[in-house]
């Protein structure tokens, strides 16, 4: 008796819903990594601390934080989501990227371009409906990140500076959100967000250097001003930030337990900042982003806790 070929059963074979459901789940794992979650995660940090600082008189109007957050996030994995889709080709060259959804093709790049914009256009919409200054903020973010900064990577080692700029709003957009307007000590969380990033990027930028060249960027300069480079952004930068990151405590925004931890934090961040500056290695660099990562979440978290 004449029998088919295996194959054609298995295609006729009809697909199980177990099967179906973890494909969807597989797919939204890639959409979800699109927009850069561990990214996001400080941005809603930084962002709800300095909503809740400028909530005059502690009334925190929770509503509308829960706006602020929805709106942000939106935004940000807007920007996520497109940054990947305008860098597939470069993320395919390095070892750190070539499995992100769009580069690994997982996710075409038109759905890619389409889930960026409808995130970017949801999200800037939504903040509209709390104020037009976070909205106008959030805006001006995305548009810098995407079209000044992700350029400018493959152009000079200056894109870090560019960068730094959209990447410290968010306690802006926290702050505009809870006040309207923006005053003194938003900008100075601003700065300490702008400083921070510096030792965190250069830290990765070093781990990664040959994956970056391999891809073309030129996040660090050529080798003969490289560690000079480095060593500066990543040292004096986290040097800044010690009388910075005192300045609510000396300006009475905040108590002595802020400005004792404050002390305490970004001593100890300045130490892995020295370690990896002096002894340039991917055991230093990993130890300054592990300790970056930790800095940021804990001083914003000092400040809500002993806010005067």
């Amino acid at each position: 008796m004449a029998t088919e070929p295996t194959t054609v059963l298995l295609e006729r074979a009809p697909v199980s819903a177990s099967t179906r459901a973890a494909a969807v789940y597989a797919t939204a794992l890639d959409y979800w990594a699109l927009t850069k979650p561990e990214v996001n995660f400080l941005v809603l940090i930084t962002t709800t601390a300095a909503f809740y600082l400028a909530s005059r008189n502690g009334a925190v109007r929770f509503l509308t934080l829960i706006h602020i957050l929805v709106g942000t996030l939106l935004v940000a994995s807007g920007a996520g989501t497109l940054n990947q889709f305008l860098e597939r080709s470069f993320d395919a060259k390095m070892r750190r990227t070539v499995r992100r959804s769009v580069a690994a093709g997982r996710v075409s790049p038109v759905n890619a371009l389409l889930f960026g914009i409808a995130l970017s256009v949801a999200g800037v919409l939504y903040l509209a409906a709390v104020n037009i200054l976070t909205a106008l903020l959030a805006g001006l973010t995305l548009l810098s990140y995407l079209f000044l900064y992700t350029p400018l990577k493959r152009v000079t080692p200056l894109c870090t500076l560019v960068g730094a700029i959209p990447g410290a709003a968010p306690p802006l957009i926290g702050w505009a959100a809870a006040r309207g307007q923006l005053n003194a000590a938003a900008w100075v969380l601003y700065i300490v967000v702008f400083l921070w990033q510096f030792p965190h990027f250069m830290a990765i930028a070093w781990m990664y250097r040959d994956d970056y060249a391999r891809a073309g960027y030129h996040v660090l300069p050529n080798q003969s001003s490289r560690n000079r480079f480095v060593s500066w952004q990543s040292f004096v930068c986290s040097l800044a930030l010690v009388p910075m990151a005192l300045i609510p405590g000396l300006t009475a925004g905040s108590g002595t337990v802020y400005s004792v931890g404050a002390v305490l934090l970004s001593l100890v961040f300045l130490y892995f900042s020295g370690r990896f500056a002096f002894h340039r290695s991917n055991i230093t660099a990993r130890q300054l982003l592990a300790s970056s990562i930790v800095y940021l979440p804990l001083l914003f978290a000092l400040l809500v806790l002993d806010k005067r």
